[in-house]
């Protein structure tokens, strides 16, 4: 065994640094964990607060918003899984049938670049692009005869507007695993179908699709096994007095909580119940993928 780590000491040394990364920042910090079943004093320190047991999750279950939070969490957790999924899968399907090589680049650069927005900005796009007074869609809108809109200001319009701009800024670099996965399949098997005269929906259905099969369940496993844990810092930034009754999910809520009010025992109660829902989430749709389709994450 130590002749071989001596032998391949480069491989070793090269994940050293990934393995760092998470023993440090991933699975260290898990001890603290312990303080939602305690009543944390910082004076005292994690080892030294008392036990009080599931009390935090009990004031969690029976506050009042607990239905409203959880249950904002779902809806725009399974609305954005459901619309902002399959968008990269179709981009992809798409630009793998065109032939024009700079058209094709063209469209990829386009739609890949919003990824590199930061959040911030992008949010302040969205309170600049919707202003009710100098807007340029509610420049439209007015230009319409209709009455300017308050879109950050409704409620209605919350879920919409996030998961529009969720679309709009990770599809172009979600469909990058897609189109890497069409490349290896096999042009031999086009080649043939085309020959049997099969049109390109037929080869998209029975070719493209199931050759990308296993990257959509592994990827789609993993969504599953994120869902509850929405994007903090856009939900966040986008919330406002008026629509705080859409716009408030679990990660907020745990913020507000755990940092301005300092219940830092209530907040970590709530973010562990958050994970275990996650958990059970992920063991469920792996084990369902795995019966149909025999394939799964593990």
């Amino acid at each position: 065994m130590l002749g071989k780590m001596k032998k391949n000491y480069e491989l070793y040394l090269l994940i050293l640094i990934p393995v760092a990364y998470f023993a440090i920042f991933k699975y260290w910090p898990m001890y603290g964990v312990q303080i939602a079943f305690k009543d944390f004093v910082a004076s005292k320190g994690v080892w030294g607060s008392e036990w009080v047991g599931l009390e935090h999750f009990q004031r969690f279950f029976e506050s009042y918003n607990f239905k409203q939070i959880v249950g904002n969490t779902l809806l725009l957790s399974l609305l954005n899984l459901a619309i902002a999924f399959p968008f990269p899968i179709i981009v992809a399907i798409m630009l793998n049938q065109l032939r024009q090589q700079k058209m094709k680049k063209f469209i990829q650069t386009t739609i890949y670049a919003p990824y590199f927005i930061s959040t911030v900005v992008l949010v302040g796009m969205l309170f600049i692009f919707l202003s009710p007074t100098s807007g340029l869609v509610n420049h439209i809108v007015t230009a319409f005869g209709h009455e300017p809109i308050m879109f950050m200001g409704e409620e209605k319009w919350f879920r919409p507007l996030y998961i529009f701009s969720s679309v709009w800024q990770e599809t172009g670099f979600a469909s990058v695993i897609y189109l890497a996965a069409l490349a290896g399949i096999d042009p031999h098997l086009h080649e043939a179908a085309v020959m049997d005269g099969a049109s390109k929906w037929h080869r998209i259905r029975h070719i493209d699709l199931p050759g990308i099969a296993p990257t959509i369940i592994v990827l789609f496993i993993m969504a599953v096994g994120n869902l509850m844990n929405v994007g903090f810092e856009k939900a966040f930034l986008m919330q406002t007095d008026l629509n705080v009754a859409t716009s408030e999910i679990i990660p907020t809520y745990v913020y507000k909580v755990g940092i301005q009010r300092a219940e830092y025992s209530f907040s970590a109660a709530i973010g562990l119940f958050n994970s275990v829902i996650n958990l059970i989430l992920l063991v469920i749709v792996n084990k369902t993928t795995k019966k149909i389709s025999g394939k799964g994450l593990f």
